[in-house]
């Protein structure tokens, strides 16, 4: 039996979604370890779309057991709402198919009214969040003010940890940015509303977990996001406010480091990235408008367009490093079926030097341009392929240059956005 990370290794939209529900078959358990609903994973089942927020993707499965871990932060109203929205599409959700961290940390509604009043005053220099009060809800975590899953089983404490806090929010609000004060009655009416739903989902994740691996069970840990939107690691401050990497499925899970056996690096066969912040491979026009209609390249939560771009690969063995990645799932693949030539950036110049690293200041990453390797398009549809050999050959050139450049095999090789357009070179709950 193996524990299996799925993260991605560029700015999130990788395809994540898909690669989960895909090892889900395989897995006991699959758990999500950190981010909050600025995230969607959208899954194609039999031509079905569905996207998910919070709970993992493994949840389509019904012998699948899923688990939010006590690194994500949960707004509890849309968690209710996913839930109820999967339920009336059949999916067969109870406390015995789900189950929420007792140490998870909620999102209020300060958290977003803090969060829209900082986006608008930045004006041009705002960083591109979604609104959604991940940011405020992880500096309440930091500060120790924080409201947790299990705070919703102790209504006195609920009421004193919500009035403390609006006091201190709404003097924020309100003096500094000119907003109107939230009402307390009518916040503490709501959350003890939705306690009474959510209590029967609450549970000690991370004991869970311990009991799974000693009885040898597979888990699956997913991440939201990318690497490079990690608050350590990505480009900040344009970076969410969790931490995307592998090594985060255990700090926000709860498992130790040693429970960890694979780490699958979603590599989407084309760059993008949503919001502010800097993208060496960006394609403004043509080529970027291309790759945007035939791939689809809209939030799945926000509906906002994506930039897009050649794939970076500077970007992805970056990822590799940070990661400790052992297989590349690539995904999307057929959305570059009729480009011809495609471009791989294989390094950045900087004011006349080759830069073979993604360098760490801001000023210096946005005066970057890309150095391209130029490489043979294919016109073939892949869409069928179940196999490596049955994809043309010079896609299968493509795949081999990504392999040699990043130093990890391709595990996983998405040719179509159904579940089953999928080829499994190697199944990482192998090994």
């Amino acid at each position: 039996m193996a524990n299996v990370v799925v993260i991605g290794t560029q700015w999130g939209d990788e395809g994540k979604g898909k690669v989960v529900d895909l090892l889900s078959a395989h897995a006991h358990r699959v758990v999500r370890f950190q981010g909050g609903n600025n995230a969607g994973h959208t899954i194609v089942v039999s031509g079905e779309r569905f996207v998910l927020h919070l709970i993992p993707s493994g949840i389509l499965y019904p012998d699948t057991r899923c688990l939010i871990g006590n690194g994500v932060v949960v707004d509890p109203e849309v968690l209710l709402e996913e839930i109820k929205g999967l339920l009336d599409r059949g999916v067969s959700i109870d406390p015995k198919k789900l189950g929420l961290s007792e140490r998870a940390h909620l999102i209020m509604p300060y958290h977003k009214a803090i969060d829209m009043a900082r986006e608008k005053a930045k004006g041009k220099s705002k960083i591109g969040t979604t609104g959604r009060g991940i940011g405020p809800c992880y500096e309440d975590k930091v500060a120790r003010v924080g409201i947790r899953a299990v705070d919703l089983t102790e209504p006195d404490i609920l009421r004193q940890k919500i009035k403390a806090n609006l006091k201190e929010k709404n003097f924020y609000l309100t003096n500094f940015f000119g907003c109107e004060p939230l009402e307390y009655e009518p916040m503490v009416d709501t959350y003890l509303s939705l306690s009474r739903e959510l209590s029967p989902f609450i549970v000690d994740v991370s004991t869970e977990l311990d009991e799974a691996v000693r009885s040898n069970e597979n888990i699956l840990f997913e991440g939201a996001q990318g690497t490079h939107l990690d608050i350590d690691h990505g480009t900040y401050p344009f970076v969410t406010s969790s931490n995307p990497v592998a090594a985060n499925a255990c700090v926000g899970a709860g498992i130790g480091p040693k429970g960890l056996d694979s780490i699958v690096g979603i590599v989407k066969a084309y760059t993008t990235r949503v919001g502010s912040g800097p993208f060496v491979s960006e394609l403004t026009e043509g080529t970027g408008k291309y790759l945007r209609e035939r791939g689809q390249e809209f939030g799945a939560t926000t509906g906002r367009p994506r930039r897009c771009g050649w794939l970076d690969l500077v970007v992805v063995r970056y990822s590799a490093r940070i990661n400790g990645i052992t297989h590349l799932a690539v995904t999307k693949l057929d959305v570059l079926t009729g480009l011809d030539p495609i471009n791989l950036c294989v390094a950045y110049k900087y004011r006349g030097k080759r830069l073979e690293n993604v360098p760490t200041k801001l000023s210096e990453l946005n005066g970057c341009s890309p150095i391209y390797e130029q490489m043979d398009g294919w016109k073939e549809d892949i869409s069928g392929a179940r196999a490596f050999e049955e994809l043309p050959k010079k896609t299968q050139a493509y795949i081999r240059r990504i392999e040699d450049f990043v130093g990890v095999p391709a595990s996983i090789i998405s040719a179509g956005s159904g579940r089953e357009e999928t080829i499994v070179c190697k199944n990482p709950f192998d090994g």
